[in-house]
């Protein structure tokens, strides 16, 4: 009988370790240095930071990550893409080049970027590995950003990179490209001579991306590659090598889930990784000056994003919402600027088959409560409930039969949500074509975002032609209050954005 422990190590025999040098040991790759601007992340970060830039980095990295996504499922060009992310780069994931560090600061400066790119993607990687659609999406986000990133690099940084990071690229030697010359030629578009271009020799499946296009000659397993597709074929390393660290990274995730501290923060960023949600600020959706009064509710309600205008509009119809859906527009209306008196005049307004005692015992508590007047630990400040994000409102399970609130992208029927879209207004074709894709993938932040551009093409159109938005003022929304706020300001062309 074959004992099935013949590789358990004696007890006896196991070396004795001095836990005063264990526990004091120094870290491998404590401090790192970053002589490329590029990088495959290839080795795991051990410095310490602290719990702040844990999570702040990670969002500035998912901001861009959601974004590049974005532009993907819009099919922007690579130009419209580069041009979008660009000024978001610079605002959140700044990487300069070795060429722009003259002085001292500038050396701080470039490396605390290389420091917070390294860091962000491996905060990222562990908070996407836990499933397959998570690790894909990462994957395909990052590897796009990879791919911007090296276009843009200097030639000789990029040179640099790429010998650093010694590829088995066999190269093909004179006797064996004369041999097969004329297949090379004929496979490679606008190659006149063979000896024009350097040849590499790869595994096909190491540039499927090539071997799709039939842009490389394949023959007994290995493509032929010419230096003008390098990039393809640093791309298709890239990729390779982040899908195998990602499935090693699942299987260890699970010794994380006694870390209190970072599960949370781990959890909220890959629950929202499809609209990039940050933390909102209380003057995110107050637009300077704009009359927010009860009386001006009704003519606002057109700048509203599809969430709050149902409620209003159910509000309107039947004089009453339930308590999910008043809290949810309460809170909406909190964050455009309408004040804790105005609020309650709003409702009690709208509430018009109630009395005076009836609306003060059953809804007043809860406007003052969700405002901060009242209530106990969530209120201690003053400040009350914040707005619901996208990503609050597409999360809500209370949904139901009755009920008016939470997305109605995501928790209509798609014959119900076409119905609501063309009531206020929407009958363009194409975009409710798109609508339904959209939703039909679950992209339900981009179908917002399509009726909100196709509802405001012509004043977008304006400020960018004239220069008086920036590129970030037009990022992808991931909150009603935003929606408001860039509305009413893009109805009134010539306004500043004001962090719109």
């Amino acid at each position: 009988m074959i004992r099935q422990d013949f590789h358990r190590v004696d007890p006896k025999r196991r070396a004795n370790l001095d836990p005063r040098k264990k526990q004091f040991a120094s870290s491998a790759f404590k401090q790192q240095d970053y002589p490329h601007r590029l990088n495959f992340y290839d080795v795991p970060p051990t410095a310490e930071i602290t719990l702040e830039q844990f999570e702040q980095w990670a969002i500035d990295r998912l901001k861009i990550l959601a974004e590049i996504e974005a532009c993907s499922y819009r099919n922007k060009t690579a130009a419209e893409t580069a041009t979008h992310i660009t000024p978001l780069l610079q605002k959140f994931l700044p990487l300069s080049s070795n060429t722009s560090s003259s002085s001292g600061a500038a050396d701080a400066r470039l490396s605390n970027e290389r420091q917070k790119d390294h860091y962000s993607h491996f905060i990222l990687r562990l908070a996407f590995s836990a499933t397959e659609d998570l690790r894909r999406r990462f994957v395909r986000a990052e590897t796009m950003l990879f791919r911007f990133r090296f276009q843009q690099d200097d030639s000789k940084e990029k040179r640099a990179f790429i010998e650093s990071l010694n590829l088995e690229w066999e190269p093909v030697g004179d006797e064996e490209k004369r041999k097969m010359a004329e297949n090379l030629v004929s496979a490679t578009l606008g190659l006149r001579r063979v000896d024009d271009e350097t040849w590499y020799k790869v595994d096909w499946e190491k540039v499927p991306e090539l071997v799709e296009r039939r842009s490389v000659f394949v023959a007994r397993g290995k493509a032929y590659v010419p230096g003008r597709e390098q990039l393809s074929m640093i791309i298709a390393e890239f990729t390779a090598r982040l899908e195998r660290a990602l499935e090693l990274t699942s299987r260890a995730l699970p010794r994380l889930d006694e870390d209190d501290r970072l599960t949370p923060i781990l959890n909220h960023l890959s629950k929202n990784f499809g609209s990039a949600e940050s933390v909102y600020s209380e003057s995110e959706g107050v637009v300077d000056g704009a009359p927010i009064t009860a009386s001006n509710i009704d003519r606002l309600s057109n700048h509203f994003p599809l969430c709050m205008r149902s409620l209003h509009m159910n509000l309107r119809k039947n004089n009453h919402l339930k308590h999910f859906g008043r809290l949810q527009y309460t809170l909406f209306l909190k964050g455009i600027g309408l004040s804790l008196e105005e609020c309650i005049l709003f409702w009690r307004q709208s509430f018009k088959g109630f009395t005076d005692d009836e609306f003060n015992s059953r809804y007043k508590y809860n406007i003052r409560h969700a405002y901060g007047d009242v209530g106990g630990d969530v209120n201690r400040r003053g400040r009350g409930y914040l707005p619901y994000s996208c990503q609050k409102i597409l999360g809500d399970s209370n949904t139901g039969a009755g009920q008016t609130h939470g997305c109605p992208y995501r928790h209509y029927s798609v014959d119900n949500l076409i119905g609501l879209l063309q009531s206020t207004g929407v009958h363009d074709k194409e975009v409710l074509r798109g609508v339904r894709e959209d939703v039909d993938r679950t992209r339900y932040h981009i179908a917002c975002n399509r009726v909100f551009e196709w509802a405001h093409k012509t004043e977008i159109k304006k400020v960018k032609e004239d220069g008086s938005w920036n590129q970030t003022d037009l990022d992808t929304i991931v909150h009603p209050n935003t929606y408001f706020k860039r509305s009413y300001l893009l109805k009134q062309v010539g306004k500043a954005p004001q962090n719109a």
